[in-house]
């Protein structure tokens, strides 16, 4: 896969601000050099996709981007972390572990229904989060950005959905799903945050 230029996004982002464009969080924070990124996987212990590290590189390391922006990395007591905001963290023992599935999935297909649990809400409660927010769902996921109300914006890193965009909408019930192109095709992240992007300034042009 060619490599993608990132050269313009910062100039799209100035112009946008100047019209008084919401960006997420606000302005990009640095990119990360060469030796910081190098540290950033080995912590992780993943290579993060090609578009992503792309964008780190020559982009920025988090801030302006869709939702409320995205997550930036930050070197917190030597240790490189993910600000996700509140959201699931990003330890390695996660991150390496596969995220095993190529089409979306609801972890609570499974939660079960019947007069005894109907009436008993705690134990169906019970049930629910325990089904809902079974931490094996999020191996292999980066948490990118959130969308409000615990919808989140994640990146495959492990496993052979690798690269692609997905979004855990767990909290409204409805799972873990796949993000496409108008084409079809798994949305990467320069698909991802470049859509973004053109509709920010699609919305910017008019008065």
């Amino acid at each position: 896969m060619p490599e993608i230029d990132w050269s313009d996004v910062r100039p799209r982002l100035a112009v946008l601000a100047g019209k008084g464009a919401t960006l997420g969080s606000g302005e990009l924070a640095p990119p990360l050099t060469a030796a910081e990124l190098a540290e950033v996987e080995s912590q992780f212990g993943v290579d993060l996709p090609g578009e992503y590290r792309g964008f780190l590189l020559e982009a920025g390391r988090g801030g302006a981007g869709p939702g409320y922006g995205l997550f930036p990395l930050r070197r917190v007591d030597g240790r490189w972390e993910l600000d996700s905001d509140g959201g699931p963290s990003h330890d390695r023992e996660s991150l390496i572990r596969p995220f095993g599935h190529i089409r979306g999935f609801n972890p609570l297909d499974g939660l079960l229904d019947g007069p005894a649990i109907d009436r008993d809400e705690e134990l169906w409660w019970a049930m629910h989060d325990r089904l809902a927010y079974n931490p094996a769902h999020r191996h292999g996921l980066l948490f990118l950005c959130h969308l409000g109300c615990a919808l989140w914006v994640v990146l495959v890193v492990s496993g052979p959905s690798r690269g692609q965009i997905w979004t855990d909408y767990t909290t409204d019930g409805e799972g873990f799903q796949p993000e496409q192109n108008p084409d079809g095709s798994p949305m990467n992240f320069a698909d991802w945050y470049r859509t973004w992007l053109t509709n920010a300034e699609f919305l910017a042009s008019y008065p």
